[in-house]
């Protein structure tokens, strides 16, 4: 069993940057790729990034790429996301989540057996 918890969000505004991240715990810790979705009001979750946790492999969903950074701590199992330059429209409950068994379908929810709680991101404007 995975338990995921995020800190780091908050409000900002545009422009401004924010680090999330996520600790990690639970033995034994063993997951494939670890990633951050998000989900907007009246919108469905999407996905934002994820990272191989063996090799520190990253994806990104396109029209976050350069102003989204994923990353990990993989001595304190911790996931995070640096986010610069954000904007009205990032504003989202951001989760990360961990695969529960290996599958290289990383930006489908489905495949991630873990979830975090959420934490809230607002940029105003």
């Amino acid at each position: 069993q995975v338990q995921l918890v995020e800190s780091g969000g908050g409000l900002v505004q545009t422009g401004g940057s924010l680090r999330l991240s996520c600790a990690a715990s639970g033995r034994p810790f063993n997951v494939h790729y670890m990633g951050w979705f998000r989900q907007a009001p009246g919108k469905e979750r999407e996905f934002v990034a994820a990272i191989r946790w063996y090799d520190g492999g990253v994806v990104y969903t396109d029209s976050l790429k350069g102003r989204f950074t994923i990353s990990r701590d993989n001595g304190k199992n911790t996931l995070f996301l640096q986010m610069n330059s954000l904007k009205p429209e990032d504003t989202a409950i951001y989760t990360c989540a961990a695969q529960k068994y290996v599958s290289e379908n990383y930006s489908r929810a489905p495949t991630y057996g873990y979830w975090g709680q959420g934490t809230q991101v607002t940029v105003s404007s």
